[in-house]
């Protein structure tokens, strides 16, 4: 058993050996909550959420810590705007965050740290970097000396001398236009706190080497986030914490975006789609295999076709869990997933190819369902449900039953039946009185409407299938 993963700092895939056997610790970069998530936010925690699910099937203890930015220059734009405290969005929206996360089935982090928690921590670090020469302040700022850091832009391959970095708004004595705020002095109506060069308020990136210092210790195995955060985010992150003394990050995994007309999706850009507007319109658990099913390093084009695939797509493997639970029964998830499933998440967590796995072991379940055959019914299902596990995506999971995200999901689910079921009633009684146009009239309609009706010996069921969208 080796894990293989793409490692952006060496733009290659390695082998991955933890720092300590047994144990994984990862940091990844969470939300900055000065809005509500759209779609683009939340791929980075399932992706990462999928890793981390792996890591414990292959019996590591995991440490997963993922921080909430709940101050930043956005955060308090939002709050001159809206005329609300900076602490009141961020809070709201740190709780869609979380809102998003559970509906869409992530495990909680170990830790959730927040910035403003953290103070005292960058302080500290400040301090250390203005000894060593590292760092200086000015005007009440204190900011990172990039030249003093030989091995800056290693991780995003640029040249310091190719590099523009205007002065931001209020940076004012910089040495090099480049150099970046650890600290930005106070402004009127901003919120601050002391520090022995004034007072001010943390700049973004020394927040996230405060805060993977705390939990994870001077080395840590994984550093994530998404791929737009390798520059400049990540990039002072490493100067900032190895100028400190701190080997920090083993490896640096990166996702990819969500991408609407090949854009990256963003408010700015005004092209988002807000998680919470998306659960209203489509299952949770659909949204999970939309956004968690492509591999984490490729970019998903939105769009709603590709949602209705994902919808199908998700419909067979689930029809097939319900129809082979009815026949086998109880059947508990497999001690083991089959070997190319392994095979494929140990290879830089290839869900595609894994993914496939699933969908074969899927298709000859159905053929040992057409021939009666329970005990392959029951391996194929022990099997799939193994790897739907692995995935966070198993049907038969109780946070899946209903599935709106609304919390009413399962009184919902059963109106719905209810409903159908009287519907069926009247086809059964065309059929019965041989009126069949009028049976299959009513087949048709409930198509159209997005369910796959199904006339077995102990009467007609019915699953959610791909909707009829040439109405």
């Amino acid at each position: 058993m080796t894990l293989r993963l793409y490692d952006t700092s060496a733009r290659q895939i390695r082998d991955f050996t933890p720092l300590t056997p047994g144990c994984v610790s990862i940091y990844l970069c969470g939300a900055t909550v000065q809005a509500p998530p759209h779609i683009g936010h939340i791929r980075s925690g399932l992706n990462f959420d999928i890793m981390r699910r792996w890591f414990e099937y292959r019996g590591y203890e995991v440490t997963f810590v993922r921080n909430v930015t709940d101050i930043d220059d956005k955060i308090i734009t939002k709050s001159a705007e809206q005329g609300r405290p900076w602490w009141a969005i961020g809070y709201a929206n740190e709780r869609a965050f979380g809102d998003a996360y559970t509906a869409l089935g992530c495990l909680p982090p170990t830790y959730e740290p927040r910035a403003t928690g953290h103070v005292p921590e960058m302080v500290e670090m400040m301090r250390t970097l203005i000894d060593r020469g590292h760092a200086y302040a000015a005007d009440g700022n204190v900011y990172f000396d990039v030249r003093s850091f030989p091995g800056y832009l290693s991780l995003s391959n640029q040249d310091l001398d190719d590099l523009r970095q205007p002065s931001g708004e209020g940076e004012t004595g910089k040495r090099d236009p480049r150099d970046f705020a650890l600290w930005k002095a106070v402004k009127p109506g901003e919120p601050s706190w002391e520090t022995p060069w004034g007072s001010g308020r943390p700049g973004w990136h020394l927040e996230c080497s405060a805060m993977a210092h705390k939990y994870l210790g001077s080395a840590f195995d994984i550093h994530g986030g998404g791929v737009d955060l390798v520059f400049p985010h990540h990039e002072n992150e490493i100067a900032q914490s190895k100028a400190y003394g701190d080997e920090f990050a083993r490896h640096w995994l990166h996702n990819a975006w969500v991408t609407m007309s090949g854009e990256k999706m963003s408010k700015s850009l005004g092209n988002s789609v807000l998680v919470s507007e998306m659960v209203r319109r489509w299952r949770p658990v659909v949204l999970r295999y939309y956004l968690g099913t492509p591999h984490y390093r490729s970019m998903i084009e939105y769009s709603e076709d590709a949602l209705r695939e994902a919808e199908a797509a998700y419909g067979r493997i689930e029809g097939f869990v319900q129809r082979a639970a009815e026949r086998a029964g109880s059947v508990e998830p497999a001690a083991e997933v089959p070997g190319e499933f392994a095979a494929a998440m140990d290879d830089d967590f290839g869900v595609p190819q894994a993914l496939a796995v699933v969908h074969t072991t899927v298709r000859q379940g159905n053929a040992a369902l057409a021939e009666d055959d329970k005990d392959a019914v029951a391996a194929a299902l022990a099997a799939v449900r193994a790897m739907l596990g692995v995935l966070g995506l198993d049907p038969l999971d109780e946070r899946w039953a209903g599935g709106t995200g609304e919390g009413r999901g399962e009184e919902l689910n059963e109106v719905v039946d209810s409903l159908v079921g009287l519907v069926l009633e009247q086809r059964q009684a065309a059929r019965v009185r041989k009126d069949y146009a009028t049976a299959d009239a009513i087949r048709d309609q409930l198509q159209r409407a997005g369910l796959v009706i199904e006339d077995t010996p102990a009467g007609p069921r019915w699953e959610l299938g791909p909707r009829d969208t040439a109405r």
